[in-house]
């Protein structure tokens, strides 16, 4: 009886569960992408509306994506100030999502409140054909919602969007609450 449960090992009980290997091929999320891109297209009137659409499926997938993510980066510890929550979005969130880092972080001049992550070419821009008439669609909006749930659902509620300036910037403007939250925990 014991021969029957050791012949034939799957490699998939095999594998480590601390870190998987990335498995989706860069063609297969381009087709299921565009596919999701071509959806809401054909159900809304306008770019604002598509864009609206794409970042409402975005922030599904981002509070899906923060706990695992947290579990085998960061082994269940959570961030609890500014700095360090971005830099975990710009590094480990981005690299899980899409195979590297982001481009650049950086924080506005005129108000402490907001901050960008810079792609110069983002992954989900990559694939779409954007017709002349609807030029100004960047399908990083759904980057944006994505990135919008995982700070939320890490306690630091903001409004993310995406913009087209140095590639893709995607504006992240914290709550008053959380710039109030970081200034207590700095005056301790």
């Amino acid at each position: 009886m014991e021969a029957r449960f050791s012949r034939g090992k799957s490699l998939v009980l095999e594998r480590a569960l601390g870190r998987p290997r990335s498995e989706l091929s860069l063609s297969a999320f381009a087709l299921l992408f565009s596919e999701l891109v071509q959806y809401c297209q054909n159900r809304v009137y306008s770019v604002a509306e598509l864009q609206s659409k794409l970042a409402q499926l975005g922030y599904q997938v981002g509070l899906r994506v923060l706990d695992p993510l947290v579990a085998r980066e960061r082994s269940g510890r959570r961030e609890t100030k500014v700095l360090n929550v971005l830099l975990f979005v710009k590094g480990p969130l981005w690299r899980w999502l899409f195979g590297r880092e982001a481009d650049k972080l950086e924080q506005a001049n005129d108000d402490d409140r907001t901050f960008y992550v810079i792609e110069r070419e983002p992954l989900v821009n990559s694939f779409i054909s954007v017709p002349r008439e609807n030029s100004s669609l960047n399908c990083a909006a759904f980057t944006a919602g994505l990135l919008e749930a995982v700070l939320a659902a890490s306690g630091f509620p903001a409004k993310v969007t995406a913009h087209w300036h140095k590639g893709t910037t995607l504006m992240i403007k914290f709550d008053e609450g959380v710039i109030a939250r970081e200034r207590g925990l700095e005056g301790r």
